[in-house]
């Protein structure tokens, strides 16, 4: 359960740093952070499906 949470930060704080690079037009900043974004994101989501909510032993 703590690598969902782990992932899960990691994408709400890329999804923040792409949010930001949209407002100061840095294109590599968007490109990294919605990479980061997606596949974090997936990680998390994928994880939390495989492993169940809580997690099961």
């Amino acid at each position: 359960m703590g690598l969902v949470i782990i992932f899960a930060l990691v994408a709400v704080l890329a999804a923040i740093g792409t949010w930001t690079a949209l407002k100061n037009k840095n294109i590599l900043g968007i490109v990294f952070g919605a990479g980061s974004f997606v596949v974090f994101g997936g990680f998390a989501l994928l994880t939390l499906i495989n492993s169940g909510y809580p997690a099961v032993h």
